[in-house]
């Protein structure tokens, strides 16, 4: 799949922009803060209806107005498939194919992309934070039910946590609301940890052996799920629950005097071996880094194999980033094949026939020419 055209209308610094893509490497040229990334962005806000930079939805409308608009006409294999997003500081709207959509986890998945930025470098050494929305993201981008799942999670953890807090201040001292609530998180945090289980053994399945390619063949990477409850990959959901169920058992007086939900796949994480080492404790910056460019790089190969079509790639300023042994194993993984953005101050050094065939647009003040 491929963008043909992207038009904006009040987002960040664009006044307003129209726009059209061809289906191969695409360079956005310009200095720093002149709206590069913020273009790269609109096309991932775009399919995935939230910012990889921001949680407040409010950042991406343009100064002194009150909403944004991001419209896109996107080339699948069964034809043309126009979308839009409005954002206002009332919420979201999305239409996709002319059509609104009443969920936003039924639009995410028409359009999918693939982004790699500098601070994807940190999906290994960063925060459990950064991983679990990593792997949250990415299934929903295969699995649209799944994000619907998360969503329910979330508002169940927001209200046992909000019921723990008025038994620990003592407000109330009925714990049978807490039972109800606990026994409806079981149930949705046991789906959304096999789905991770096996999201993660698919995209390892994609990564060891472009690791082992990006590595001259010395290294072999492993990911692991590291479930907060103790559950096993595989296992019968019924028997999740079971674990789940003595979990929390035990743990109740506990939660209630800490106010808080202590176990579940809120607080679950993602662990990155290299040659039987933690890469996050043990791993030197290059490994972490091998590490992060092959997770990106199964990304869209499990995509590919799981809806029959490549995503749309992003790569906002992270060429520069890597060495060029990396930088020449990433643009030949994508050579002919995806559609791919690629935002840099300069293609001075970067000695690739890719960029030397693409096309080439200048930004600048949220102003937009192509050059070539």
């Amino acid at each position: 799949m491929y963008i043909e055209k992207l038009a904006l209308k009040n987002y960040r610094n664009y006044d307003s922009l129209e726009i059209d893509f061809e289906n191969k490497v695409n360079v956005i040229l310009g200095e720093n803060a002149q709206g590069k990334t913020n273009l790269m962005e609109s096309v991932y806000v775009l399919a995935m209806a939230k910012s990889h930079r921001t949680s407040n939805d409010k950042d991406l409308i343009r100064w002194d107005e009150d909403y944004a608009k991001i419209e896109g006409r996107i080339k699948r294999k069964h034809g043309s498939l126009p979308m839009q997003l409005v954002i206002s500081k009332k919420g979201k709207k999305a239409w996709c194919n002319h059509i609104e959509q009443q969920r936003l986890s039924q639009y995410v998945g028409n359009m999918n992309v693939v982004m790699f930025a500098p601070e994807d470098l940190n999906l290994v050494k960063g925060s459990p934070q950064v991983r679990r929305r990593f792997i949250d993201m990415e299934i929903g981008q295969v699995s649209p039910v799944y994000l619907h799942g998360v969503s329910q999670y979330l508002k169940i953890l927001q209200q046992r946590n909000h019921y723990l807090k008025m038994l620990q201040i003592k407000k109330t001292s009925d714990e049978t609301m807490l039972d109800i609530l606990t026994e409806q998180f079981i149930q949705a945090a046991v789906k959304i940890t096999a789905k991770r289980f096996e999201f993660l053994r698919i995209l390892e399945t994609w990564a060891q052996p472009l690791h082992k390619g990006i590595s001259r063949g010395i290294e072999t990477l492993e990911i692991h799920y590291s479930p907060s409850v103790n559950v096993l990959e595989g296992q019968d959901l019924s028997k999740m629950i079971e674990v789940f169920e003595d979990k929390f058992t035990k743990v109740k007086a506990r939660e209630i005097e800490r106010g808080t939900t202590l176990f579940g796949p809120h607080r679950d994480d993602v662990l990155f071996h290299v040659n039987g080492r933690d890469v996050q404790t043990f791993g030197s910056q290059g490994q972490q880094r091998t590490t992060a460019l092959s997770v990106k790089l199964a990304e869209i190969e499990l995509i590919h194999s799981e809806i029959g079509e490549y995503p749309i790639l992003l790569l906002d300023d992270v060429l520069s980033e890597l060495d060029d042994h990396r930088q020449s194993h990433l643009l030949n993984t994508i050579l002919g094949k995806v559609q791919t953005f690629v935002t840099t101050t300069s293609v001075e050094g970067i000695d690739h026939q890719t960029i030397k065939e693409a096309s080439t647009f200048i930004v600048n003040s949220g102003e937009i020419i192509r050059r070539n």
